[in-house]
């Protein structure tokens, strides 16, 4: 193994139990690199966490339950999570621009909510501009990294709706619209796993030595 793969190896070593179903990693040799499904498995339950403490978060809020600060930040773990999935690939830098995004992403998302819920219409336009523009500048962080594999407007369209079924949900969580509601967070979980299999596709083909078989 070159002296390049070792260090890939070992910073999977330290990433992989980040992500959260992938396989431990004994020791950072060649033969414990992870085989592409288990990445694409891995990054599939990152960003399921990502969707399911975004409605644990909304479910809290919309009936003032009182885990509200604790799903809260429990979410915004999970950003750090991912930036930290991504450092071996793109370097500590990135890994903390990403999480700074996401972190942003979910700041936004908890302002439209609130302004949803107060019934303030020109805070939710506001907060509505300001979390689609924070998603334009995630796509375009990514796509940067990975242009090849992750052309721009694939990632604008993904993430818009992405954004587009988020707020759909908390809007007929707030408004007591429990079947679509529901319906909506299905939408949700199946579109953010299309996501991640694509960000997983894109790793794999850019690093191709970082896996095995």
């Amino acid at each position: 193994m070159s002296h390049r793969h070792a260090r890939l190896a070992t910073a999977i070593a330290f990433a992989l139990p980040l992500l959260a179903a992938a396989s431990a990693v004994a020791a950072p040799t060649g033969a414990n690199k992870p085989t592409a499904e288990e990445f694409r498995a891995a990054m599939r339950s990152l960003w399921d966490d990502h969707v399911v403490w975004t409605r644990q978060w909304i479910v809290s809020f919309a009936a003032g339950l009182p885990d509200q600060e604790a799903a809260a930040g429990r979410l915004m773990r999970n950003q750090e999570d991912i930036g930290q999935a991504v450092k071996p690939f793109y370097g500590e830098a990135a890994g903390g621009r990403l999480t700074g995004l996401l972190k942003e992403h979910i700041s936004g998302a908890v302002e439209l909510v609130k302004a949803a819920k107060a019934g303030d219409q020109a805070a939710v336009a506001a907060a509505k501009a300001a979390w689609y523009k924070n998603g334009d500048a995630i796509s375009a962080f990514l796509s940067e990294a990975n242009p090849k594999y992750w052309p721009l407007a694939d990632l604008q369209a993904a993430m818009k709706m992405h954004l587009d079924t988020t707020l759909t949900e908390a809007q007929d969580r707030l408004g007591g619209n429990w079947a679509k509601d529901v319906k909506n967070y299905d939408m949700v979980k199946k579109h953010i796993q299309e996501m991640a299999d694509t960000l997983s596709e894109g790793i794999l083909k850019q690093h191709p030595e970082a896996f095995r078989g």
